[in-house]
């Protein structure tokens, strides 16, 4: 028995400190302030907002950014909202990264992706920035683009030279009719990335 209480004790966590692979960093890219609040670029704030309404959690100004916790199956979940704007997002990501001591395969960033059609879900575990601002400056930051990305097509349904009007316009009635279903499959693709790993989530929901 003795040995048995020795070798428990040894093996378990204490009761208040979380073991550091059960906590996962989901980041929604956006921009800050009411202009913003409905524009395609910023899905990926709507997206950490549908998720927290569905836990009951709330978010909070703290540094850097808006975070809210919420907990699933033994994970946590730290969500955030960056208020550095796109451009500057790598500094609020490397923050809560280490004020949280969460690894990059734990980190996940979530933006628009304009060469994707609209409501398709790309989830990759590394990659290039592909042309946006946001992952670019993560990855200038963290010097490094291996961390998982979550990928909503915004589609690209504009004129030459029109790209930046497109992003930062509001979502149209065809796209507002078809986003509640989206963002409810969203919440679901979180969760299964902190408990079901990121290649299982990969094959159930992308390209859908």
């Amino acid at each position: 028995m003795k040995l048995l209480k020795l070798l428990k004790s040894l093996f378990s966590t204490p009761n208040n400190i979380e073991p550091v692979m059960k906590k996962y960093l989901i980041v929604g890219l956006g921009n800050i302030g009411a202009d913003y609040e409905h524009t395609r670029h910023n899905i990926g704030f709507k997206i950490l907002d549908e998720i927290a309404k569905k836990e009951n959690v709330v978010f909070e100004n703290q540094k850097l950014g808006a975070v809210s916790k919420f907990r699933f199956k033994g994970r946590t979940f730290i969500l955030l909202k960056p208020s550095t704007y796109m451009n500057l997002s790598g500094k609020a990501v490397k923050y809560w990264m280490t004020k949280e001591k969460i690894s990059l395969e734990n980190t996940l960033i979530i933006c628009d992706d304009l060469n994707i059609s609209f409501g398709t879900f790309r989830l990759k575990s590394k990659g290039s920035a592909g042309g946006h601002n946001g992952l670019k400056n993560i990855n200038e930051v963290l010097q490094t683009q291996n961390y998982p990305r979550f990928r909503f097509g915004v589609g690209a349904e504009f004129s030459k030279g029109r790209q930046v009007d497109y992003v930062l316009g509001e979502w149209n009635d065809d796209e507002n009719s078809k986003l509640k279903e989206r963002l409810e499959k969203t919440s679901k693709l979180i969760k299964s990335f902190g408990t079901a790993g990121i290649a299982n989530t990969m094959s159930e929901f992308n390209g859908k």
